[in-house]
């Protein structure tokens, strides 16, 4: 669906807006203890780490047990970066645009109210959102030419 340019008035009151900033300043508190937090777990030596002496060890499955959780630390802290970055790029729709904020930016329509609290910086509503994720389903079946999906088509999974 095309979007409307020319449609200003704004999606949500300054109330609405207000709260939705106070949601995306908290997820963003969050997110950064978050990180932080995984930061002291990933940033130790694998010695400081696992209390050992040595990094030798007597069995190979403490070491491929150390590796595996030093992964899922690493994939977590990616992810928790990803989620920082959606979360200021809806603190800079909301403090750039504050008309534009909460509308999809596929079909142009208002964004749920409580899509908007419970994911604060997503950016489409169900249906888009709904239709996007079919087209990439679509797409990784080979049933459409993943040309048609623009420009986005790679975006991260935000959950949204």
């Amino acid at each position: 669906m095309a979007r409307r340019e020319g449609d200003e008035k704004s999606a949500w009151g300054k109330r609405e807006l207000e709260h939705f900033e106070q949601r995306l300043l908290e997820e963003r508190r969050r997110a950064l203890a978050e990180m932080g937090r995984m930061n002291d777990t990933i940033g130790g030596s694998d010695d400081a780490q696992t209390g050992e002496l040595t990094t030798w060890r007597f069995h190979m499955a403490d070491v491929g047990t150390e590796t595996f959780e030093r992964e899922q630390n690493n994939l977590m802290a990616s992810r928790e970066g990803q989620l920082l970055w959606h979360i200021n790029e809806g603190l800079r729709r909301l403090y750039g645009s504050p008309e534009r904020f909460g509308r999809c930016e596929e079909c142009g329509e208002r964004i749920a109210y409580e899509r908007l609290d419970a994911i604060p910086y997503v950016t489409r509503c169900v249906k888009c959102k709904q239709d996007w994720e079919g087209a990439g389903a679509r797409a990784a079946r080979g049933t459409v030419d993943v040309r048609t999906l623009g420009p986005d088509h790679g975006e991260a999974n935000d959950a949204a």
